[in-house]
């Protein structure tokens, strides 16, 4: 066998080498969340296949919701993969997995209802628009989400939308942050009412209790027209629910202590979370200047844990 012969043999044996070693790297490189498309929007699944929750865009074809608007989170799961939320139940139609809309609000000389309730103002061509859905990051345990959404008056958008969605499985629960950027392309008033604003409308089939960092709150249900009636601030609330099947799963709703001051319109006939900022009181926000809001959901399997939750809560307000 000549020089040269010996030669290609050796570089083709090292370029081999190569290979096998960029394959073996590409093989054990561990699996991360996935953000993939299904019918009515964008699923978020852990590594193993589990559905964290989905980002909803377009209405189900065989769906009960009234609302004009969809742009929410459902499902979301617990980690086991049970459904904690629900979607136009027969007695709220409106109702929307996790969401954030106002039920009466003036946009310049307009009124608009983008809850989709229509009792106060007006529903008709008042709709959020998704314009933008994507993946920023992935890990094999955490991924981060953009969203940008349009909220339309007819063919005139009044509020441009950012909401970035952090997600991260930790100490056998799902934890969800939410900051949401509304910018007003013109003055927005957002008017005092009981309930509106960030809402978890969860699932009511079964034996349910609220909770705080203080325990069981049995304080009566608010009345949805009586702004005085809602709970007080909080740090946050849980809603654990005990279902008709068996299985007991919940969501804690962290308020960020930079958002306006809050109370909360939690009422378990409808199995509702709200922490409403517009219920101490009217919201101005001027054109072009954005108004901040921030939430952290910490969905679980089993009761409410408060030790994890108060430092969750702890950790999520801490400047």
């Amino acid at each position: 066998m000549t020089n040269a012969t010996w030669s290609l043999l050796a570089v083709f044996c090292c370029l081999s080498l190569v290979a096998t070693a960029l394959v073996s790297g590409a093989e054990t490189k561990p699996p991360v969340c996935q953000f993939v498309p299904d019918e009515n929007g964008m699923v978020l699944r852990m590594p193993d296949g589990r559905v964290v929750f989905s980002y909803m865009t377009r209405k189900p074809a065989a769906s009960n919701l009234t609302a004009n608007s969809v742009c929410c989170l459902y499902p979301v799961n617990a980690p086991s993969g049970t459904r904690v939320v629900d979607f136009a139940p027969g007695d709220h139609r409106h109702h929307r997995g996790v969401f954030l809309a106002w039920h009466t609000m003036n946009c310049g000389e307009q009124r608009a209802d983008f809850w989709g309730w229509g009792e106060m103002s007006p529903t008709e061509n008042r709709v959020i628009r998704n314009r933008d859905l994507k993946l920023v990051s992935a890990a094999d345990r955490s991924a981060k989400i953009a969203v940008h959404n349009d909220w339309c008056i007819g063919d005139e958008v009044v509020i441009q939308e950012s909401l970035a969605i952090g997600v991260q499985e930790k100490e056998g629960v799902f934890v969800i942050d939410l900051a949401f950027d509304l910018l007003p392309q013109c003055d927005v008033q957002l008017n005092q009412t009981a309930f509106g604003g960030f809402c978890v409308k969860s699932r009511k089939e079964g034996k349910a209790v609220y909770s705080n960092s203080a325990g069981e709150v049995k304080l009566p249900n608010p009345h949805h027209l009586k702004p005085e009636t809602d709970w007080p601030s909080a740090a946050w609330y849980d809603y654990t629910v005990q279902l008709d099947e068996g299985r007991t799963v919940g969501i804690a709703v962290i308020d960020h202590n930079q958002n306006p001051p809050s109370t909360w319109h939690n009422l378990e006939p409808i199995a509702m979370v709200n922490p409403c900022i517009v219920a101490p009181g009217p919201v101005a926000v001027k054109k072009g200047q954005p108004l901040a809001l921030k939430y952290r959901l910490v969905v679980h399997d089993g009761p409410a844990n408060r030790r994890l939750l108060d430092a969750l809560a702890k950790d999520f307000r801490t400047p």
